[in-house]
């Protein structure tokens, strides 16, 4: 595998070759549509029941699921950040996009490492953006790339996507199953903190698929964040990924095995995050719009979904289309179902149980 040979002590590589990282983004794609890439544990939201209402004395089309962001309407369904910088990810992403402008939803862009390093790499993202102006990208930077950078790094990338938000993403797990991984996460929090205060848009943490314990929300409700993402685990499992990329006789490979149920479920960290100021956006297994709203009912303000849309954008910018509405129509039912016109209304009368 790419770089392996390189890997000495700790099964960890610092640096790659362009066709190095190309080669890495294409693998995570392939391997994060495979079952075996899963977290063995689920999300919870099987355990989480939505109160079916019998009388609702509401009209299905007076359901408004539609919520709100930086006063702009928007859906409350998400893309998650997935993927880019390879030569395979432009008209995939340019499909996501195309759809998510008429839908009206956010879309995380994948990993803007690499547009640190070359500024050539930002070009996909701005042909992009000339083809589907109405689109409302979120940029996407790892906690080991602000660590030791200046604000003014990350918001040349902000600035070159002209992103609404920012995720910083947290990613331990992966990083160290990683063969190219940076697993230097030292200062983080602080680095966290200083980029709220001096970027221009609000900034998102992010897990990737591992969740996020009371311990760490406790860390965080003081950095200036605008939300966290919990991303929990239940669903494609990022050290599971990147040990796939590896030989089966690889280090890397047997131990991402055995941390195959690491982590805290999406709903558990849902309610780890609840008392803690923070605005609560939920991903992680998230498959259909009956899982969007349980965890809308639990607290979540936005619910990003990732496999789902990859799976469909593979297929055709049809087949996207027509998933992102199913997803949009099973949420509404929900709604009408437990008697609600808004996400709000679900909300404010806690209507599930465990």
């Amino acid at each position: 595998m790419h770089g392996i040979e390189k890997e000495k002590v700790t099964g960890i590589m610092t640096s790659e070759e362009p066709s190095q990282f190309e080669q890495r983004k294409r693998d995570h794609i392939r391997i994060a549509l495979d079952p075996m890439a899963q977290s063995s544990i689920g999300t919870g939201l099987d355990q989480i029941h939505l109160i079916h209402e019998a009388l609702p004395d509401i009209n299905f089309d007076e359901v408004e699921w539609q919520t709100g962001f930086l006063g702009k309407k928007t859906s409350p369904l998400f893309v998650s950040s997935m993927t880019g910088g390879h030569k395979d990810s432009v008209e995939i992403n340019r499909r996501i996009a195309k759809v998510c402008a008429e839908r009206n939803w956010l879309m995380g862009v994948g990993s803007q490492r690499r547009e640190q390093s070359d500024p050539k790499a930002r070009e996909e993202w701005r042909k992009i953006r000339e083809d589907v102006p109405g689109i409302r990208f979120i940029g996407n930077i790892g906690v080991a790339q602000i660590v030791d950078q200046p604000t003014q790094v990350i918001q040349e990338l902000v600035d070159a996507l002209d992103a609404v938000a920012m995720f910083v993403h947290t990613n331990p797990v992966q990083e160290v199953f990683q063969p190219e991984g940076t697993p230097q996460f030292r200062g983080g929090t602080e680095a966290i903190q200083r980029l709220c205060e001096e970027l221009s848009v609000p900034v998102i943490l992010k897990e990737t698929g591992c969740g996020i314990s009371q311990r760490t929300f406790e860390k965080l409700k003081d950095t200036g964040l605008y939300a966290v993402d919990v991303a929990g685990l239940g669903g494609t499992h990022w050290g599971l990924v990147e040990g796939g990329r590896t030989p089966e006789e690889h280090r890397l490979h047997k131990a991402a095995r055995t941390y195959a149920g690491w982590g805290v479920t999406t709903v558990d960290s849902i309610f780890n995050g609840k008392g803690s100021g923070l605005r609560l956006w939920a991903s992680g297994g998230v498959r259909s719009g009956l899982d969007a709203a349980k965890l809308l009912a639990l607290g979540a303000e936005m619910v990003g979904y990732a496999k789902p849309i990859m799976q469909s954008a593979l297929e055709s910018e049809e087949a996207l289309r027509e998933r992102m509405a199913l997803l949009e129509y099973e949420l509404k039912v929900a709604l009408f179902c437990t008697g609600c016109k808004s996400i709000i209304e679900l909300q404010e009368n806690n209507l599930w149980s465990r």
